[in-house]
């Protein structure tokens, strides 16, 4: 077998790629985090947490190659670096970086053709809902908030999975800042101007309250508001830049856009903003 042997996960996208790409022996720990897929949470040592890992503990693993993801995860790579430990941190935003993500990954360990295969079957599967939106008789213009306290909007991978689903994420200036901070709305008010049609909230790991946004000061005139279409996504199928965001993702999206394209009457005005 090529490749590294004793790989550290440092969040939990890898941890699902390797499992799927059926590799999942080469692990030796994971992140706290992981919950996909559930059987890793059983069986693999959890050794960090996002912006912090039990160093130590990753050592004694003897790892041969550790994967992390962004400049958050930056410390523990260099903690880990100064020890010899040979360390990749990836930085994708997109949904063509997720699937782009998966390919190295694969390459990387050593089965880059069973990576192949398998993020060309996520394209497809991307490219089916993308097609089944196309027919729907209208877009719903959608807000996506990943965070309550400050209103956070959705990063650029999430904002491309409304899109593929059928939607249009009301704030794609924002969806382009790869940093949390730069999605920071100042002023609510600025998604009671843009009337989303769909609110999805996904408080990272929070449970999402839609009597809490409805209440909010001025949201009422708000269509999502005023036709109770407030639905959470859960965090763990959307938040990550990994394969569960583009199929359970998305399809929990799609069925939401598709639900609310049924309820339209016929004679709806397609062009209401």
């Amino acid at each position: 077998m090529s490749g590294p042997q004793r790989i550290v996960c440092l969040t939990e996208e890898p941890t699902e790629v390797l499992y799927a790409l059926g590799e999942q022996a080469r692990i030796v720990g994971i992140s706290g985090f992981t919950v996909r897929p559930p059987i890793a949470r059983r069986e693999k040592p959890k050794v960090s947490a996002f912006t912090s890992a039990k160093i130590d503990e990753i050592l004694r693993l003897e790892p041969d190659f550790v994967v992390g993801f962004s400049d958050i995860q930056a410390d523990i790579a260099s903690a880990l670096i100064r020890h010899g430990v040979e360390v990749w941190i990836s930085n994708h935003r997109s949904v063509d970086g997720i699937l782009d993500y998966i390919r190295r990954l694969g390459a990387l360990v050593g089965v880059g053709a069973k990576a192949e295969v398998y993020g060309d079957g996520l394209r497809a599967g991307l490219d089916a809902i993308a097609a089944r939106a196309a027919a729907l008789p209208r877009r719903p213009k959608v807000y996506f908030e990943e965070w309550d306290e400050p209103l956070i909007s959705g990063i650029q991978w999430v904002a491309e999975l409304v899109r593929i689903a059928g939607g249009d994420d009301i704030f794609p200036e924002r969806a382009a800042q790869s940093l949390a901070k730069g999605r920071i709305l100042e002023d609510s008010g600025e998604v009671v101007a843009r009337r989303p049609d769909i609110i999805l909230g996904s408080w990272c790991g929070k449970k999402f309250r839609p009597d809490k946004v409805a209440a909010r000061a001025g949201w009422a005139a708000i269509p999502a508001v005023r036709d109770g279409q407030l639905h959470e996504i859960k965090s763990p199928i959307i938040l990550q830049p990994g394969p569960a965001a583009l199929t359970d993702g998305v399809r929990a999206i799609a069925a939401i856009i598709d639900a609310w394209a049924a309820a339209q009457p016929p004679t709806a005005d397609r062009t209401r903003g």
